[in-house]
């Protein structure tokens, strides 16, 4: 036998995963006496908030509700974001004397950098005494009487198991599929991850007629099943972007809905033929500068070329006007987890309790984050839902 055997760290709780969500668990477990070990497979914590809100951290969003998320069970977050909210982590920003701005739509972005948040996490773990482990491989996961995490450093051992470790969203940051293989392992549903928040890529067609306009943004309503979102549009080199593709992109999937558009309107409160319709010069040179009052030039003209009236007439000209409104943009796909913001799907959330996060078929195993099924729109929700789950869990064991 070899007699150099790993020693054993002994917790109270072994946390897979030190961002977002895993940081609030850990200091909320911490600060209430909890011995916490955080396992990250990164050498550094928290890359994702770092990056997040072009380097700024759109923390959460005063107007955040439940109606802000997508989940096969919509009524699952409402528990925990109840019991912590926006005005709880702003108290926490607060506290830590960090500047910050409320901008558009309630979302609240750090005056500085990413970085204070991610101090502030840091320091209030530190006061609450909790150990980090930094490139750490989870090499295997076993229950016994308790949790064993073994990894290429050491081996852990804890009556709680949280996993924090996020979803597939951009890969190059390191994201696996780490905490779907533990959810497997201990027999728990996955309800099937896929891209959110991300760019749509346009059918050949669309692409031929478009995308030479790469880098042209308007204001538009993009709009699918139910759902639409009234915010910045922006034509890629390979399809749309922009706020409100992003936010519809969550509700459009490529497997379900391979042939449904979505519908944009390229002039919202505008109506672009009402110059025309109170003169009788009516031709393309009329069209098209009544088109640029709304759209930007280029769009505009791209537009009256591939989309002029057949006629100048009062019925031709509101179909016009209706096809501006009611763009039908049937996408090839999205640009997948490399450009997407985040995960949708995860963790079946009729696995967990609601209350704590925890397994209801394995005591003492929790998720939290993006890994569960609970997905955020754009705008600070996503963090929101990252410091409510992990409260809830940090608070319960």
């Amino acid at each position: 036998m070899d007699s150099r055997k790993t020693l054993a760290h002994l917790y109270d709780a072994i946390i897979l995963g030190g961002g977002a969500a895993g940081l609030m668990c850990a200091l909320q477990a911490g600060h209430r006496g909890r011995k916490v070990a955080v396992l990250e497979r990164a050498p550094a914590l928290g890359k994702k908030i770092l990056i997040s809100g072009g380097g700024r951290c759109n923390f959460t969003n005063l107007h955040c509700q439940p109606s802000n998320f997508l989940s096969e069970n919509p009524h699952f977050a409402k528990s925990a974001l109840s019991r912590y909210t926006p005005a709880d982590f702003i108290a926490l920003v607060e506290k830590h004397k960090i500047p910050y701005q409320e901008k558009t739509l309630g979302q609240l972005f750090c005056d500085r950098s990413s970085r204070d948040i991610l101090n502030m996490l840091e320091e209030e773990c530190r006061q609450a005494h909790v150990h980090f482990f930094l490139n750490s491989q989870i090499n295997e996961i076993a229950k016994e009487s308790g949790f064993i995490v073994r990894t290429n450093q050491a081996e852990f051992h804890a009556p709680v198991l949280v996993v924090a470790t996020g979803g597939l969203s951009i890969p190059k940051m390191g994201a696996t599929g780490l905490g779907y293989d533990v959810a497997r392992q201990f027999g728990l549903k996955i309800i099937p991850p896929r891209p959110a928040l991300v760019p749509l890529v346009f059918a050949p067609p669309d692409k031929t007629n478009y995308c030479d306009l790469s880098g042209v943004s308007t204001d538009a309503i993009a709009s699918f099943n139910g759902q639409q979102f009234r915010e910045k549009m922006l034509i890629t080199h390979r399809g749309l972007s922009g706020p409100a593709i992003l936010q519809i992109s969550s509700y459009w999937t490529e497997e379900s809905n391979p042939n449904k558009s979505i519908s944009i309107d390229l002039a919202p409160d505008c109506n672009v033929t009402a110059p025309l319709l109170q003169t009788t010069v009516r031709n393309s040179v009329a069209a098209k500068s009544a088109l640029q009052a709304a759209l930007p030039a280029r769009l505009a003209g791209r537009w009256l070329e591939l989309h002029e009236p057949d006629s100048w007439t009062n019925a031709s000209l509101a179909g016009w006007e209706r096809e501006i409104h009611h763009w039908e943009v049937f996408p090839a796909g999205t640009e997948g987890f490399d450009k997407a913001e985040v995960t949708a799907g995860g963790i079946d959330t009729d696995e967990l309790s609601a209350k704590t996060m925890e397994s209801k078929k394995v005591p003492g195993l929790y998720f939290i984050g993006e890994v569960v099924d609970v997905t955020g729109h754009l705008g600070g929700f996503n963090f929101q839902w990252a410091w409510a789950s992990g409260a809830a869990a940090g608070r319960a064991f």
